[in-house]
């Protein structure tokens, strides 16, 4: 088990390293090797492909024509990147065959599949009293005790409480807007203009006054019953706190901004790029005081284009809040320091990977881990929060337990946003450094995590 000394020479290192330059290279055989994983699912006939850069679209097109392919979208164009394309390919011509021809070409930096990702899937608060919330209590927190939750609740005992001005990105599915429990804190757009057709802020998108859906390529971020996981993810971050009904969120004053790209059947690498960099671009464009995004989901491949976008977020100082993932198919962990789980496992210094843990303080048997590759456990079993539900036909407000990291994951981003609101103008690697710091060492994480500890936001 790592001593406390130790564990704060690992956090002093995650926070110089943060300023690191973006990684110059790609990944063929990273790639090679996850396209031979048969757990692991690409969209059929797609790739993504980034150009060198100073290539016309003269010769992109005449590179493309090799296979019969054409760009079905540019997903990004920085002069000293090249353009990254989303490539349709002819039918009968499969993903491998059209990577291998591309790679040949020195017109190309990287070619890869569009890899599928899936979700890894309380106060006065009714749910809080009842015993439910275990994940925000703490060892002396009032009314309800839970050694292994967060401590959040010791906190709020203590006056230690978020600020309205602190904002998180939730990359997932939608999040209701209209849940009770969550309305209060869903950002709106100061910069635009509802309704009124017009891309007022000028970042190519027209009204997204709570955020984007880039499933459906339009502003409404929330449609419906289906979109349970983000709407999940959201109450355990930003639910408000004693307001007499249902649950209690880590930071019950943040701000919630949503970036949708899993649909029913999941999302893919190329709209999961463009929603990271939709959040990023919200930070640089309007100097928003937003320092994380929520990320619980999982289940692709390498892909270099998706670890630049985590790059840029975390050039941009955003951390990358990321699920260690819910095992192999018969849902049993695995070590992902040798069969990686992305997003969780990229080097990105932004990142902070999440396993989960149970209401005794073990490891969930569901949870991956990783002594390099998975920073700390934090509650992800039985885990109640905000849910839309459909009661007699008529879309209703609700509430359900979840298991999965992709509820463990919430609960640090809402520690980020609770260190960031007590301590104004910390830097991504500072608040990483004291998450990281303050774990408590936990028997079932030691060996098995960086820290070798749970979550605790008690000293903040």
């Amino acid at each position: 088990m790592k001593t406390v000394f130790q564990r704060a020479l690992i956090a002093a290192a995650a926070a110089s390293a943060l300023g690191a330059p973006l990684a110059a290279g790609a990944s063929p055989a990273q790639v090679d090797a996850d396209l031979q994983r048969t757990e692991l699912r690409y969209v059929a006939g797609e790739l993504l492909v980034q150009f060198r850069p100073a290539q016309s679209a003269a010769a992109r097109d005449a590179v493309l024509g090799l296979l019969g392919a054409r760009s079905a979208k540019l997903l990004r164009h920085a002069a000293h990147e090249g353009e990254l394309h989303l490539v349709r390919l002819p039918q009968n011509l499969a993903v491998s065959e059209a990577i291998r021809r591309l790679r040949a070409q020195a017109a190309v930096r990287f070619v890869e599949p569009n890899w599928l990702y899936s979700t890894q899937a309380a106060p006065n608060d009714p749910y809080y009293q009842n015993g439910s919330l275990w994940g925000v209590y703490g060892d002396t927190s009032p009314l309800k005790q839970n050694q292994y939750g967060s401590q959040a609740a010791e906190a709020w005992n203590a006056g230690k409480d978020c600020s309205s001005d602190v904002v998180v990105g939730i990359i997932d599915e939608g999040v209701m807007t209209t849940h009770p429990d969550t309305a209060a804190n869903i950002w709106v757009n100061p910069f635009e203009i509802a309704g009124n057709g017009i891309d007022d802020d000028g970042n190519g998108f027209v009204d997204d006054v709570n955020g984007w859906d880039f499933v459906s390529d339009d502003n409404s971020t929330f449609d419906g019953v289906g979109d349970d996981h983000g709407t999940h993810v959201s109450g355990t971050i930003g639910a408000v706190r004693n307001n007499g009904i249902g649950t209690a969120g880590i930071c019950g004053q943040v701000k919630m901004v949503n970036a949708k790209f899993l649909g029913a059947n999941g999302g893919t690498t190329a709209d999961a790029i463009l929603a990271i960099d939709y959040i990023t671009d919200l930070k640089t464009r309007h100097g928003l005081n937003l320092v994380a995004t929520n990320n619980s989901w999982g289940g692709g491949g390498f892909s270099q284009a998706l670890k630049d976008a985590i790059d840029r977020s975390g050039a941009a100082d955003i951390l990358f809040i990321a699920a260690a993932g819910n095992g192999n198919l018969l849902g049993v962990g695995q070590n992902t320091d040798k069969k990686p789980n992305y997003p969780s496992a990229y080097t990105s210094e932004n990142i902070i990977a999440v396993a989960a843990i149970n209401k005794k303080g073990a490891k969930a048997g569901f949870s991956n881990y990783g002594l390099t590759s998975v920073d700390l456990g934090a509650p992800g079993v039985g885990i109640w929060s905000t849910v839309p539900k459909l009661v007699n036909g008529v879309l209703t407000p609700g509430y359900a337990a979840y298991d999965g990291t992709s509820m463990a994951t919430p609960h640090v981003t809402g520690a980020v946003a609770l260190y960031a609101s007590l301590h104004p103008g910390s830097t991504a690697a500072q608040i990483k450094a004291a998450v990281l710091g303050a774990t408590v060492p936990t028997t079932s994480m030691a060996g098995k995590t960086v820290t070798g500890g749970r979550l605790d936001v008690s000293g903040f």
